[in-house]
């Protein structure tokens, strides 16, 4: 499965023409005509690229961009910025408020998913050495955001990668909901820590026998412990 994309827009043309071709591409897409759904939905899951317009009925996308650039646990995700604004200085402000890219409108959708695609290199290239595994069981990589068990691909979604990776990063450390959910979702965390329970369940069930090196600590947490 191809890299997840949120697409922000309140133009449904644009989210349709971005959505159609990124998929031809073989990407996943997320579509959202507002601030207010788009940052709703990254309590479920994170995307690995955002596509985000500036001018959304109910938020500035410059302000979208300092909130996930100030989140320690979303900053990391790739932002290009897509307006109809073509002034130098709002091009500069986007890219100093932390945006990979930014893309004017009208433009090329052909040009648009050559832009995803050198972000997300770049991202891969940085993330290269950020491999987990444990040895002969299950291996992480987070450059082609892959999990394979004893040689055989495992399908996770972003919340359950993110989550297995936190685990693997600190073996036999016992991670509590709090920090689990802290990592997730930030500050913009609005779910109770029975959710971090739902999404160890489904991780477990999805790693098979090998999910039995996700331990719960009564009351406290999980770790990986093998």
């Amino acid at each position: 499965m191809g890299h997840l994309v949120a697409i922000i827009d309140d133009e449904e043309d644009i989210l349709e023409l971005v959505s159609i071709n990124l998929k031809k591409a073989g990407f996943q897409t997320e579509v959202f005509t507002n601030a207010e759904s788009f940052l709703s939905s990254l309590k479920e899951v994170i995307p690995d690229l955002i596509i985000l317009d500036l001018m959304l009925p109910d938020m500035d996308g410059y302000d979208i961009c300092r909130n996930i650039r100030n989140s320690r646990d979303l900053s990391q995700i790739p932002i290009i910025m897509l307006t109809a604004k073509a002034d130098e200085i709002d091009r500069v402000l986007g890219l100093e408020l932390g945006a990979d890219d930014y893309v004017t409108k009208p433009f090329s959708p052909r040009e648009l998913v050559a832009r995803v695609k050198a972000v997300l290199r770049r991202e891969e290239k940085r993330d290269a050495a950020g491999g987990l595994e444990l040895e002969g069981i299950l291996s992480l990589n987070p450059e082609t955001h892959t999990v394979t068990v004893q040689g055989k691909k495992i399908d996770l979604t972003g919340t359950e990668f993110k989550i297995l990776k936190i685990l693997l990063s600190r073996k036999g450390k016992v991670f509590t909901r709090d920090e689990i959910l802290d990592a997730l979702w930030g500050n913009e965390k609005t779910v109770i820590d029975r959710t971090v329970d739902v999404h160890i369940r489904h991780l477990r069930e999805k790693l098979g026998a090998t999910g039995g090196i996700i331990k719960n600590v009564r009351g406290v947490g999980y770790k990986v412990e093998y």
